[in-house]
């Protein structure tokens, strides 16, 4: 059973349980605050709940109860026959007893457990059941190993121990104890992940959990001890998160239903494996997408003739450009009734769809449908190809197109070309890499997509200084790096891709492109009167003192405006060109020997000059 609690999501308890319901979750942990602010009885959550088919799997949290001097344990036991009144009224017979933080709480192992035996007795009496779990900052009890320690000096059938595998991974408890606890005793299971951080245990867990495959936990070390249990109870996600309470809940939902579906299949045989299509290889972006008005053409197609680009075919049917340098096919979309001008609506003149090359596209298409993607099917036209599409996470198009047809055909089959001597204008080559800004609430959810979807892998996030705030930026990749996407996000409005997101909602802001030799395509490029961003000379005497390098080299980069980054494999040569129409531009950059990376380093002067330009 793939479960989730309420506290996970935005909005009023029947927002989040309507929400739940629609991304597919079989039950729901009802958090008791979630119901103390709801307008309305626990019959009518009970009944609200049945409509929607959900199970309530438990209520939770009950806090400081074991271990209590009196007259508090008496009042815990009177308070506890309440809750119980409350959970036959909602319809669940399982209550979640955390481990208490009260300073006044007793550190002895057998109280815990007498208590939590006679809290079991009176449960049973009613038909319910009770779980014990140990909040990682708990007074006394903070290891699961101690928690089970107590269920099983309890020894009561009512009773059994919860595992959360935040509130053990964060303290880096072993897990090879887990492993001997009887599958019987093993009542809940709860799932979080959450990034490496070296805070205080409560405020991480408090502010920063998120899904699972959304952070760096060791999660499938955990799911590999659980499988040997036996369990296969419901597992259920508990994330507490910043990120999430600000978030849309109809998204936040589909992304943790994603999450448990790649948890499950961490362990290909384990107990709650479900068949998942493998991951294609990729081949690199085939085609990028613009949607604009006729106004918009004569600029933009100024702007990337300048960058060496011919135009090569007009759509057999639609209004729809073809335009073509090297390896990289750039499709200007006109249509005034079309997905198309939906986004030009909603975004501006901007990138509305792009295409990767895939080996295998309908084993990605059921891929995609497993993980609750939506798939998009467009007007074809009679003798024209259906190339299939999945809606990204902002609603903009990822076509699939197979190595066949991206070869050759598609072009051939949906347009009339022309201009096809064969040669490369400017000397790019194809797409390096795509970035993207998305709204601060929106990277977690755009990182797993594709790590789910689409079987990217996700980069390790960095902190890049703009002139007027801080940003994030993070990369999702597919596995042989033929696709790169860096995600960037700031929630400083007067940044680069703040201004960005405010003006057009966000989307792609940054082209990459390839080039065989850098020098020569920037003096092609401003040959033709590109534009080019202007780096400061303060950037290459600085060059000079950090790196090694030939005086010829440095002052064609600084005659340039290229700038220069380094790592163990290789070397980073890019360059820029000026925002076009202030919503998107360009870089060129040439990659020598295994060089990976961005060129991050360099992201703060090129922000700093893009500000300074914009004034």
């Amino acid at each position: 059973m793939r479960a989730i609690a309420t506290v996970c999501l935005s909005g009023d308890l029947q927002t989040k349980l309507e929400a739940i319901a629609r991304a597919g979750f079989d039950g729901v942990e009802i958090f008791e605050n979630d119901l103390l602010s709801f307008d309305g009885s626990p019959a009518e959550v009970r009944a609200l709940c049945e409509r929607l088919g959900l199970t309530i799997v438990a209520f939770q949290p009950f806090r400081d109860f074991e271990a209590m001097p009196e007259p508090q344990r008496s009042r815990n036991l009177q308070r506890a026959e309440r809750k119980f009144d409350l959970m036959e009224e909602l319809g669940t017979d399982f209550l979640l007893v955390c481990s208490s933080v009260s300073p006044q709480a007793v550190d002895d192992l057998d109280r815990a457990a007498a208590d939590l035996r006679e809290l079991a007795e009176r449960a049973a009496e009613r038909g319910l059941r009770v779980g014990f779990e140990a909040l990682a900052w708990g007074r006394h009890i903070a290891d699961y190993r101690d928690a089970w320690e107590v269920v099983r000096r309890a020894d009561h059938p009512a009773l059994g121990v919860v595992l959360d595998s935040f509130h053990i991974l964060a303290r880096g408890l072993d897990l090879s104890a887990i492993s001997k606890i009887p599958k019987a005793k093993i009542a809940f299971v709860q799932v979080a992940d959450a990034p490496l951080l070296e805070m205080d245990l409560l405020q991480w867990s408090r502010h920063f959990r998120c899904f699972p495959g959304q952070g760096r936990l060791p999660l499938a070390a955990f799911m590999q001890a659980l499988a040997k249990t036996g369990y296969d109870g419901p597992l259920s996600l508990e994330i507490f998160s910043d990120a999430f309470r600000a978030a849309p809940t109809d998204a936040t939902a589909l992304d943790g239903l994603r999450s448990l579906i790649w948890l499950e299949n961490l362990l290909p045989q384990g107990p709650w494996a479900s068949p998942v299509p493998p991951a294609p290889h990729y081949n690199g972006v085939h085609f990028i997408e613009f949607t604009l008005d006729e106004e918009s053409a004569a600029p933009l197609g100024e702007f990337i003739g300048a960058l060496g680009f011919r135009h090569v075919g007009r759509h057999r049917s639609k209004n729809v450009e073809l335009w073509k340098q090297g390896d990289i096919h750039l499709v200007l979309n006109f249509e005034t009734d079309s997905f198309a001008h939906t986004f030009r609506l909603l975004h501006g003149t901007s990138v509305c769809a792009v295409g990767f090359r895939v080996d295998d596209v309908e084993g990605l298409l059921e891929r995609a449908r497993t993980f609750k993607a939506q798939t998009y099917r467009g007007q074809v036209g009679a003798g024209e190809m259906e190339i299939p599409a999945l809606r990204g996470v902002e609603g903009s198009l990822i076509y699939l197109v197979d190595d066949a047809a991206a070869a050759d055909r598609q072009w051939r089959t949906d347009f009339e070309l022309f201009d096809q001597e064969s040669r490369d204008e400017a000397g790019l080559s194809r797409v390096d890499h795509l970035s993207y800004v998305l709204p601060a609430t929106q990277l977690l959810g755009w990182q797993l997509f594709h790590r789910t979807v689409l079987g990217f892998e996700a980069e390790a996030e960095h902190e890049i200084v703009d002139p007027h705030g801080m940003m994030i930026s993070q990369a999702v990749n597919s596995p042989d790096g033929s696709i790169r996407l860096p995600l960037t996000v700031s929630q400083a409005q007067d940044t680069v891709p703040g201004r960005f997101l405010s003006a057009h909602r966000g989307g792609v802001q940054q082209i990459a492109f390839a080039s065989r030799d850098i020098f020569a395509t920037v003096d092609e490029l401003r040959s033709r009167g590109l534009p080019l961003l202007k780096i400061p000379q303060n950037y290459y005497d600085d060059l000079e003192a950090r790196f090694d390098l030939e005086d010829n080299l440095l002052q064609g980069m600084r005659s340039r405006n290229i700038l220069y980054d380094r790592s163990d494999e290789g070397e980073f040569f890019h360059a820029y060109t000026e925002t076009f129409a202030g919503r998107f531009f360009f870089e060129i950059v040439e990659r020598r020997g295994g060089y990976r990376r961005f060129g991050e380093a360099n992201a703060g002067i090129r922000l700093a000059a893009q500000a300074s330009h914009s004034r």
